[in-house]
């Protein structure tokens, strides 16, 4: 594991966490960001604006199939396996009807959409949302359900790069 540290702030050193992929612009640009805003509600802030900058889901993908369990908020996740047989990437889109889980998705999908399904299912989204201090002002039920966000698509990308 290496730590990646992009800035200083008043509250220590905000780091991504590189676990064998490069973590991607959009994500990059977002941690930097967070590291500048030393306020949780800022932070907060943040996080529902870049919720509100995504895409809607079409009426048909909210359904059962893409909603995922373990959320109290109702979290829709739609994956589109892309590219060869030989690195197959997966296209991720997402939505929910709560504001602060819409930025927590905003945040997945910079991450983990548009990458390589093997370095989706080994990059652990968990550690990394630790190490910026996303997680630590979240309650325990939006905490468990970011953890079943990233088990879902971590489980699909294992599936596709399988």
């Amino acid at each position: 594991m290496r730590l990646l540290p992009l800035r200083r702030t008043g509250i220590g050193c905000v780091h991504a966490i590189d676990r064998g992929m490069t973590q991607p612009q959009p994500f990059q640009e977002i941690a930097e960001n967070l590291s500048f805003l030393d306020d949780w509600e800022d932070r907060y802030r943040y996080i529902i604006e870049l919720g509100q900058g995504l895409p809607k889901l079409e009426d048909s993908e909210r359904n059962d199939a893409n909603k995922v369990n373990g959320c109290v908020s109702q979290v829709w996740l739609v994956s589109e396996p892309r590219g060869g047989d030989t690195a197959p990437a997966l296209r991720i889109r997402g939505e929910s009807d709560a504001m602060i889980v819409q930025g927590l998705v905003a945040i997945l999908l910079a991450l983990y959409s548009d990458r390589p399904a093997a370095e989706i299912a080994e990059t652990d989204a968990i550690a990394i949302f630790d190490e910026l201090g996303l997680r630590e002002h979240l309650t325990a039920q939006r905490s468990n359900g970011l953890v079943a966000m990233v088990n879902r698509i971590r489980g699909e990308a294992k599936a596709l790069a399988a």
